[in-house]
């Protein structure tokens, strides 16, 4: 991923941030049958002191045949994102040079990708991923609330996914680029258009172009 110097992002707490918040993300492979992408739900873990993605999928999924244990993978996770209209700048109104654009967050992780096929690991995996995703229900729901035997037979129908992650790379597009008045135009601008992403856009270029 190219990222110019205005937009990148190293802290560890704001990349790992955006997986936590955006987990669903594509893991990207390539093998003998050529470049494949799976849009799987991960899991930001810690295996052995070391920073890893946990995630599982359909055992009729080929891709566990068709990749290799310890191959390199890249997974992508897509944070908020939206169209940036030239008529938010003010410039635009005084010389006519502005052009559309896209803001948004962008996180890479690069890694080694291993399969599970312990019964064990995977319930525990799926265990995280539930609790995860189910804190906000009034009675969440766990493993636990099905019958054993049906657990077994549903875990027996997965392998699990462990990357250990190499490096983590990230690109935040808020208008960094742009003069403090057309910043303040675009938010301005998304503010005034609910839909999408505008919103949390609008609050981000605050935050990280701004600086409010």
């Amino acid at each position: 991923m190219h990222v110019p110097k205005k937009f990148q992002q190293n802290d560890p707490s704001h990349l790992k941030g955006i997986i936590q918040q955006y987990p669903f993300g594509t893991l990207i492979t390539h093998s003998d049958t050529g470049l494949e992408a799976n849009h799987i739900p991960f899991i930001l873990n810690q295996s052995d002191g070391k920073d890893v993605l946990q995630a599982h999928l359909a055992k009729v999924n080929p891709l566990w045949q068709n990749v290799q244990d310890n191959s390199d993978v890249l997974v992508v996770f897509h944070g908020p994102n939206c169209y940036v209209s030239p008529n938010y700048y003010p410039t635009k109104k005084e010389t006519s040079k502005a052009v559309p654009t896209w803001n948004y967050i962008a996180v890479h992780v690069k890694g080694v990708m291993s399969f599970k096929h312990d019964a064990e690991w995977n319930l525990e995996m799926i265990d995280q991923l539930t609790m995860q995703h189910e804190q906000g229900q009034t009675i969440p729901w766990s493993t636990t609330d099905a019958p054993e035997p049906y657990i077994q037979k549903m875990l027996s129908a997965i392998v699990g996914i462990e990357i250990e992650i190499s490096s983590i790379q990230g690109q935040w597009k808020l208008s960094q680029n742009q003069p403090v008045r057309n910043q303040e135009g675009v938010v301005s601008g998304l503010s005034e258009v609910n839909q999408g992403d505008t919103q949390k856009i609008a609050e981000l270029v605050k935050q990280y172009a701004l600086d409010y």
